[in-house]
């Protein structure tokens, strides 16, 4: 099976501090994980100052205060930026973040030079963003959170117009000629992975609805992974034994900290746990083909039985019900052979438990 790629989301749990960024980032390259993401954006440019929050974050920060107020001070300039990719190469972890908007991607893809994007989920329908995004050539990482398949595929559209750097202006036939499109499925297929989310903080469990991943996949044919906002660690395990290819999961230094996604994270030791749990359910997975595996065979002598004497026997005498059972071990004759048996003349003495010769 392939590695499931595991993105340890730190998003905003940094609360404006460049060290407990980097303290997250060294946990979760402690834990295991293949990447760590963070949260490029300038509040000014993605939220006005008449945007409520929702009610989650309405229940973890300040009432009084406005979501741009929140958001302003969750920004990461890029000395920030420079600082934490620096310390993501010391600790060998992949640096990731999500751009929220257009000059947060120019900064992603041309300066900091990430290696991939990543699309949150209230940027789906945000078709310049999506635009822009495909245009760096970068892969791309789609959170379907709060979206229909239509939803989904008029974002592909946007991508693979993107990708095909068209000369055509932007336009929705111009997105869809580009989707349905050779070029176009070539480039969705290299480089764009859907992720299945539900865009509710903590999400649910009744809400995951972990068969989406195989819809998604059905419908568009791409690589799918989960986005996950549950509590604790089972979805995200039980979405990797369904087929997701990726694993993005917030992550807190500490669920009692200020701040907006703390409490909808998981810790630094439920981390370790959730990647090492993953890496196993991957080695689980295995083959289809039901077979003895090789660290069962030599099981198979012990718990399997032979036919056995159930009393003595002579040579010449025919075998019974009476005079023959099954009984451990299984290095014998098959049981299965017991009725085959059945009136056969012994060809020599048996006591009792003996294991019958063929």
């Amino acid at each position: 099976m392939q590695k499931t790629f595991i993105i340890a989301e730190a998003g905003v749990n940094h609360n404006g501090s460049l060290e407990m960024a980097k303290e997250l980032v060294y946990r979760a390259a402690e834990a295991g994980a293949d990447a760590v993401k963070f949260q490029t954006f300038k509040a000014e440019k993605i939220i006005s100052k008449r945007a409520g929050k929702a009610e989650y974050q309405k229940k973890t920060t300040d009432k009084e205060e406005s979501q741009l107020e929140m958001v302003k001070k969750l920004e990461m300039d890029r000395a920030m930026h420079e600082e934490l990719v620096a310390y993501c190469k010391k600790c060998q972890i992949q640096f990731l973040s999500t751009p929220f908007d257009l000059d947060s991607v120019d900064l992603l893809a041309n300066e900091i030079k990430v290696s991939q994007l990543k699309i949150p989920s209230g940027e789906i329908t945000n078709a310049p963003l999506l635009y822009k995004a495909a245009q760096t050539g970068l892969p791309i990482l789609l959170s379907t959170g709060m979206s229909t398949l239509g939803d989904i595929e008029e974002a592909l559209a946007v991508l693979a117009f993107g990708y095909c750097q068209s000369n055509a202006a932007p336009s929705k036939s111009s997105f869809f000629q580009a989707f349905y499109s050779e070029e176009g499925q070539h480039h969705l297929q290299q480089k764009v992975t859907l992720l299945h989310c539900t865009t509710e903080y903590p999400t649910p469990f009744k809400d995951v609805n972990l068969r989406v991943i195989d819809t998604l996949s059905t419908a568009f044919g791409l690589p799918v992974g989960l986005s996950d906002h549950t509590e604790g660690i089972a979805i995200p395990i039980a979405a990797v034994a369904r087929g997701a290819q990726v694993i993005e999961k917030h992550f807190t230094l500490d669920r009692n900290l200020p701040g907006p996604d703390h409490r909808a994270s998981i810790e630094p030791a439920e981390l370790i746990q959730m990647v090492t749990s993953i890496r196993q359910v991957e080695q689980a997975i295995g083959q289809a083909m039901k077979l003895p595996v090789p660290s069962e065979r030599g099981n198979i002598a012990v718990v399997r039985k032979s036919l056995v004497a159930a009393t003595s026997i002579q040579k010449g005498e025919r075998f019974t019900e009476k005079n023959m059972t099954a009984k451990r071990p299984g290095t014998g004759v098959s049981p299965m052979l017991y009725w085959d048996y059945i009136g056969k003349v012994a060809s020599q003495d048996y006591d009792e438990d003996d294991v019958i010769q063929p």
